[in-house]
């Protein structure tokens, strides 16, 4: 993954791109019947039941809004939440409350419904040593949001993008004209830029983990579409040289079975491509 101030520059963009797309040249709507002087609080308000997240990422936009408000945070990110909660209050100038208010509740819905996924996940896998992680199906522009969220609901990023992490897929190996020679490229690449990003490559099926073995310098193998079975043996085969990954439509209804086969990690995109936003609201008090 990024760095961490790599990641806070990742969050700034967002806020002042969803603020420039929202706001445009000024919020009409309250600047035409609320005083610029007006001030007033809201509350946070659960109307579903989950993992919330997005607490502190609402704060950043209440300050980037109006340094002036305040917020009361009641309820932390990755806390249990249930119909009828008051995660937060917040106070300050209307106006600004309400500028304020679509991205906050935008941005913690879909946050706190990926935090709630994944930790629905990482119950399932309790006991077996096996981590979740997150994917690149992320929404685009909030993948930021998204990979924090998955970090709130107890599951682990994968790299952010494509230029953190070395990842060679089946099209990557085919165009390369095969394994060994996709790996020594790629370690001539890393040589000659002088870069440190670790390598990791997706197997279709037990030859291709032995090539990836031949190779060598491997972080991690992706045991990707594989059976029970062949997963267990593929786990056998590695051994101690490197980490493994499974991936490729696995499920709440199969997840742990994969987990069982040894694997280090399982990676799942419906972390983050396929759920349903938590139902929040800012409500004035």
């Amino acid at each position: 993954m990024i760095s961490k101030e790599q990641f806070q520059k990742e969050i700034e963009y967002i806020i002042t791109n969803a603020i420039r797309e929202d706001v445009g040249d000024g919020d009409h709507s309250s600047l035409a019947c609320i005083p610029d002087t007006a001030t007033g609080k809201a509350k946070l308000l659960v109307k579903d039941q989950g993992v919330i997240a997005g607490v502190e990422f609402a704060k950043q936009v209440f300050k980037y809004v109006d340094p002036g408000m305040e917020v009361e945070t009641l309820i932390e990110d990755g806390s249990a939440v249930k119909h009828g909660d008051i995660v937060f209050y917040v106070t300050g100038k209307s106006q600004s409350i309400l500028k304020a208010e679509r991205l906050v509740l935008n941005a913690m819905q879909r946050m706190s419904a990926i935090a709630t996924k994944t930790n629905s996940f990482v119950k399932l896998l309790e006991g077996t040593g096996t981590k979740i992680l997150d994917t690149r199906k992320t929404t685009p522009g909030i993948r930021a949001l998204e990979k924090w969220a998955v970090k709130i609901g107890g599951g682990e990023n994968h790299r952010f993008a494509l230029y953190d992490m070395i990842m060679l897929k089946d099209n990557h190996i085919d165009f390369a004209g095969g394994i060994g020679r996709a790996v020594q490229k790629t370690k001539d690449y890393l040589r000659e830029t002088n870069r440190d990003l670790k390598i990791i490559v997706e197997a279709r099926d037990l030859n291709e983990i032995e090539q990836i073995l031949e190779a060598g310098g491997v972080y991690r193998i992706l045991i990707d579409n594989f059976n029970y079975e062949d997963t267990r043996k593929a786990v056998k085969l590695i051994g101690d040289t490197c980490l493994t990954e499974s991936s490729g439509g696995i499920n709440e209804d199969t997840l742990r079975k994969y987990a069982e086969c040894g694997v280090d990690y399982i990676s799942s995109g419906a972390l983050t491509h396929s759920v349903y936003n938590m139902d929040l609201s800012l409500k004035a008090v």
